[in-house]
C-alpha cells in the first residue's frame, strides 16, 4: 500500500516523462475508490431496500429531508449526487407511497418544495438505527485513530474537488 501511495505522489508531481506509461485500473485511485464507494453503497442499501422497500434515490431524499421540514426539489439533487429526472423520479415514488408531501413555492410556482409526511417521519425514524448500525459495522475494522484519518482525507479531497 505504501508503495502504491508513493507512486501517486510521483504522479500527482508531474506528468509522467514516459509515454510508455501504463494505467493498472485496479490500482488507479479514481476507480478504487469508486469501486469501495459501489461497495459501500450497496452494504447500506440492504438496510433500506430489503427492509424498507426504498430505491437508492428514495433513501437519499428520505434521508435529507430527515434532517429538515422541507426543501425545494432544486436543492436536493447537489445534496445528494442526484441528477433533476433521479430527483423527480424519487419524490415521485415516495409521494405515491404516503412518504413525502410536494407544494408549489409561495414565491414562485414553477418550484416544487418537498416535505416529510409523519407516515415518512416515522419511517425516517425506523430506518435511522438500522443504518447507523450498518455504519458502525462498516467502520469497526479500522481503529478510531484510522476513522479519523480516512474522515479528514476525505475533506480533504472533496475540498480539493470543489
Amino acid at each position: 500500500m505504501a508503495g502504491r501511495l508513493r507512486e501517486a505522489r510521483n504522479r500527482a508531481a508531474g506528468p509522467a516523462q514516459d509515454a510508455g506509461t501504463e494505467l493498472d485500473l485496479q490500482q488507479y485511485f479514481p476507480y478504487r475508490l469508486a469501486r469501495l464507494a459501489e461497495q459501500v453503497s450497496l452494504a447500506v442499501a440492504e438496510v433500506y431496500s430489503e427492509r424498507f422497500a426504498l430505491t437508492r434515490q428514495e433513501w437519499r431524499v428520505l434521508a435529507i429531508l430527515g434532517a429538515r421540514t422541507q426543501i425545494a426539489t432544486k436543492e436536493i439533487g447537489p445534496l445528494t449526487t442526484l441528477d433533476k429526472m433521479q430527483v423527480s423520479r424519487a419524490v415521485q415514488g415516495l409521494e405515491t407511497r404516503g412518504i413525502v408531501s410536494r407544494k408549489h413555492a409561495s414565491d414562485d410556482r414553477r418550484e416544487l418544495i418537498v416535505s416529510l409526511t409523519s407516515a415518512g417521519r416515522a419511517l425516517f425514524r425506523k430506518i435511522v438505527p438500522f443504518a447507523l448500525e450498518r455504519e458502525t459495522r462498516l467502520l469497526a475494522v479500522l481503529t478510531s485513530e484510522e476513522v479519523e484519518v480516512l474522515d479528514r482525507a476525505m475533506r480533504k479531497l472533496s475540498a480539493e474537488l470543489t
